[in-house]
């Protein structure tokens, strides 16, 4: 593996730990964080994958876009495509005023991240 490549996934697998701590907090969770954190998580692992197999690595938070990347190699993660839909507005839609993130709607968030993390990580052969 790159050195690089394992340099996403370690800032993806801090953006995972955060989103669940920020989910967890016993005083004054942060939803949102935990739903901006779960879209990070996965747009960096997609990114490991795609400098993994030697493509450019496009500069967006658009997961359906970072996914149409990787498909030539991992033809079988179309199949997160729905969750990769409703994990990017969390880039940018809770990240100023006029939203806020539900306890359910980052716990579906969180849910959706581990489903696609634990697929990406089967592919890199990590536990």
């Amino acid at each position: 593996m790159k050195p690089a490549v394992r340099e996403w996934i370690a800032k993806a697998e801090a953006d995972f730990h955060s989103a669940q701590r920020e989910y967890r907090a016993r005083q004054r969770p942060n939803f949102d964080a935990a739903c901006f954190f779960s879209q990070q998580c996965i747009e960096k692992y997609l990114k490991a994958r795609i400098l993994e197999a030697g493509f450019e690595v496009p500069r967006t938070h658009d997961l359906p876009v970072l996914l149409d990347v990787v498909l030539p190699v991992e033809p079988l993660w179309e199949s997160a495509r729905p969750r990769l839909e409703t994990l990017t507005s969390y880039a940018v839609v809770f990240r100023y005023p006029g939203d806020s993130a539900t306890r359910a709607l980052a716990k579906t968030a969180i849910a959706n991240a581990r489903w696609v993390r634990s697929m990406i990580r089967s592919a890199f052969r990590l536990r």
